[in-house]
């Protein structure tokens, strides 16, 4: 009994699972469209291919529900090539009105803005180390001066003093 289900559903997998669901979306649209004309369905299965039929089929639902004259066929060629173009570049927009967004499109949305946020929040951290760094850098540099100075001795080894009222007489002068 296991043996015969595996057998049946054997290869039928994400591909399959999608054909079904599409299979189910167009069956959908015939029960709907059981008022449409079978020339136009049959102009619009035999063209397109196989995995994107439910899709045209659906745009000329819509494209169909919208129209407000009576049947003018260079009016619904002309929006349906309207639409299509639409379709094909992933911007579907109605006439007048924004289409609602699908679920997809909210996350994809919400997706770029996440990524921007980070990106920008990114950016913001490199500046920051960036600028610790230079001001670690500048800090370094004056200290290893300063240093230079306070250590310099004469030659017999004692501190030199002029140097270090000089150094000590400038800093005044810059804190003035």
């Amino acid at each position: 009994e296991y043996l015969t289900l595996f057998l049946m559903f054997s290869g039928r997998g994400f591909a399959f699972q999608r054909k079904q669901k599409i299979e189910r979306q167009y069956r959908k649209l015939l029960k709907k469209g059981k008022k449409l004309h079978s020339q136009q369905d049959d102009q619009f299965t035999d063209t397109y291919p196989e995995h994107l039929k439910h899709l045209y089929l659906a745009e000329e639902e819509r494209l169909k529900k919208r129209r407000r004259a009576p049947d003018d066929s260079v009016l619904s060629e002309e929006k349906l090539n309207k639409a299509l173009d639409a379709f094909s570049h992933r911007s579907v927009t109605t006439e007048g009105k924004f289409k609602k967004k699908t679920s997809n499109q909210k996350a994809k949305e919400e997706y770029e803005k996440i990524k921007a946020e980070r990106a920008r929040r990114k950016e913001e951290a490199e500046k920051r180390k960036q600028q610790r760094e230079a001001a670690q850098r500048l800090y370094k540099q004056k200290k290893m001066e300063a240093y230079k100075i306070l250590s310099k001795k004469t030659k017999r080894g004692q501190p030199n003093l002029n140097l270090q009222m000089e150094f000590l007489l400038q800093k005044i002068q810059q804190n003035t």
